[in-house]
């Protein structure tokens, strides 16, 4: 007479009735009691995590999204038998009915809606050692460090404890040290692009709540972010707008194209703000990529003030015909002597400062005395010829006074045009010198 045969998962072929009987013969305690003899003996529970993706770390939440292979394993001092009486069976699989399982807590977590798959299952041996594996989808609450965003490194805790059995009735041990934990998650995990995975560490801990000390496993998850998107959405647009800001100088100041091109500049740039303003969370510490295009901006405004102070310097030459003292001694002596301009420049034009009132007057007392000698002579010349020349010789001297006046108002245009090129070099290289301190102060820190 033949006897029914079953496949059972993780044993083989066997009959039924030894399957039957094995399970008959088995004492599960309630639910609710510690599979223990005595009270007092602790329950060791070795648990085991494998990272298995990163779906998201959320900056503007603070939230990491991640997938991980949890084992869960105890022993059961009620559950005991020979593999030899029951057809070599050395091991069972059941569901999660009708028996005790560790209450198992996730201090990090912070969404409710559990959407892991479920799965009912346990492996339990004939020595009595119980143990679970389930995939879980944990979405916890993570602290970031923006500072170097997008260059940043981030840590991440994932602690698992219990929440009814303190720590002498419930133990929690890590089965695997750091470096094991690392190299099974290395061999699962499968990366979403976004981050990195470094390192893993874990360690056992105690939480203290409530008078009482909780025994719990934290994982520590090391990820570095991936900057190729950032750079190429955030960095470079960035940094060729000030590029265009900077070239964006060198128009020619007399053309009302300046002004409208940095203003169109600078409405990007704010543009570029409101994005990076949505990435980041709210912190204390501002990330050092929104310095950076603060300070940029705020360079981009001086430099939007400055070409209107140009535009106004430049109209006033038409209107005022004198330059202010001022602007002669601060700006065209002191700066541009500091600032390096040549003595062609003054000479281009016509730029004369404490000399011109001493050759006037010299100029003035030479007339006179000259005039003074010539008196006596026109005196006694005093004929048709001499009228005529005295009269040719007035109309000249209009004619030359009138060249000479333009020529001044000319000069004075001049100076106003020699304040502009002086004010706008210095503007010119504060800029350079902001962006390039600032662009390299930014490098090293980033790249440390």
């Amino acid at each position: 007479m033949s006897v029914a045969r079953k496949w059972i998962p993780g044993i083989g072929y066997c009959q039924f009735n030894c399957i039957d009987v094995l399970i008959r013969n088995l004492s599960f305690p309630s639910p609710s009691v510690r599979p223990v003899k005595h009270w007092t003996t602790v329950t060791d529970i070795h648990i085991e995590m494998k990272l298995y993706t990163v779906i998201d770390l959320d900056t503007s939440l603070q939230s990491l999204t991640s997938v991980v292979w949890f084992t869960m394993a105890w022993k059961n001092e009620f559950i005991q038998w020979k593999p030899e009486q029951f057809c070599s069976i050395d091991k069972l699989i059941l569901s999660n009915a009708g028996y005790w399982q560790p209450d198992l807590y996730i201090y990090e977590r912070i969404e409710t809606m559990d959407k892991s798959p479920p799965v009912p299952f346990y492996l339990i041996e004939n020595n009595g050692y119980t143990k679970r594996v389930m995939p879980i989808r944990i979405v916890s609450f993570c602290k970031l460090n923006i500072f170097k965003f997008p260059f940043d490194t981030q840590r991440c805790n994932i602690t698992f404890g219990t929440y009814v059995h303190p720590a002498h009735n419930v133990r929690m041990l890590s089965m695997l040290n750091s470096f094991e934990v690392l190299n099974n998650t290395l061999d699962v995990y499968v990366g979403q692009g976004d981050w990195y995975l470094l390192d893993i560490t874990v360690a056992n801990d105690t939480v203290l709540s409530y008078g009482q000390a909780f025994s719990t496993v934290y994982y520590e998850i090391t990820l570095q972010r991936a900057p190729v998107a950032y750079v190429m959405t955030l960095i470079a647009p960035a940094c060729l707008m000030v590029l265009m800001d900077i070239i964006s100088m060198f128009i020619v100041m007399e053309s009302g194209g300046r002004l409208g091109f940095k203003i169109t500049i600078v409405l990007g740039f704010s543009v570029l703000l409101s994005i990076l303003n949505t990435m980041l969370p709210s912190s204390d510490v501002p990330p050092l990529l929104g310095i950076f295009c603060c300070v940029c901006m705020a360079a981009m405004t001086i430099s939007i003030i400055e070409c209107i102070t140009i535009s106004s310097m430049l109209m006033l030459s038409e209107a005022e015909p004198t330059v202010p003292s001022w602007i002669k001694s601060w700006i065209l002596r002191h700066l541009a002597r500091v600032l390096c301009f040549k003595e062609e420049f003054f000479i281009k034009y016509g730029i004369i400062f404490s000399e011109t009132e001493k050759y006037e007057n010299k100029k003035v007392l030479e007339e006179q005395s000259l005039e003074t000698k010539r008196k006596p002579q026109r005196d006694k010349e005093d004929n048709l010829d001499v009228i005529l020349l005295k009269m040719l010789l007035l109309e000249v001297l209009k004619i030359h006074k009138k060249i000479v006046d333009s020529r001044k108002m000319e000069n004075i245009k001049t100076e106003w045009h020699a304040a502009a090129l002086v004010l706008e070099r210095f503007v010119l290289i504060i800029y350079l010198l902001t962006v390039v301190i600032l662009l390299a102060v930014v490098l090293i820190i980033w790249l440390t």
